[in-house]
């Protein structure tokens, strides 16, 4: 019996993986490159970049960034619409969340920054959600 119970706890276990390839830096809009330097200058954190253009038609990327805290999550968002605004004369067509600075949404219309709080971005999981989009390749110096 005990070779049963043994043999009843060892299942295998199956993994799925999407393989899709990562869409390259240099193949992304000059603005999308931008809000990701501008959020690691502020320190941000596990920045990511989704590229949504094979899925989805109101936005082409994502930017996906964390800050530690309420104002770290202001400041982070601050830079990215100044920047875009003063360097390339992008003017965010919508911002919620700005307040609160738990998750703050920036609208592009090309692409959307999302600058989370750590807590906000764990709870939303927007990675998990758009789990079928291909990812950036952001370099190790940003």
């Amino acid at each position: 019996m005990e070779e049963t119970q043994e043999k009843s706890l060892q299942r295998e276990t199956a993994r799925i993986e999407i393989a899709a390839t990562k869409t390259p830096f240099e193949d992304v809009d000059e603005g999308v490159r931008l809000a990701i330097q501008c959020a690691a200058d502020k320190k941000a954190t596990n920045i990511v970049a989704l590229d949504l253009r094979e899925i989805t038609s109101f936005t082409e990327f994502f930017v996906i960034a964390s800050g530690a805290n309420q104002r770290q999550v202001q400041a982070v968002a601050d830079d990215v619409r100044g920047q875009l605004k003063e360097k390339l004369g992008l003017r965010s067509n919508r911002i919620e969340g700005y307040n609160t600075a738990d998750w703050v949404l920036m609208d592009f219309g090309d692409f959307i920054v999302h600058v989370f709080e750590k807590n906000a971005r764990e709870f939303y999981d927007l990675e998990r959600l758009w789990l079928d989009a291909r990812k950036v390749e952001i370099p190790e110096g940003i």
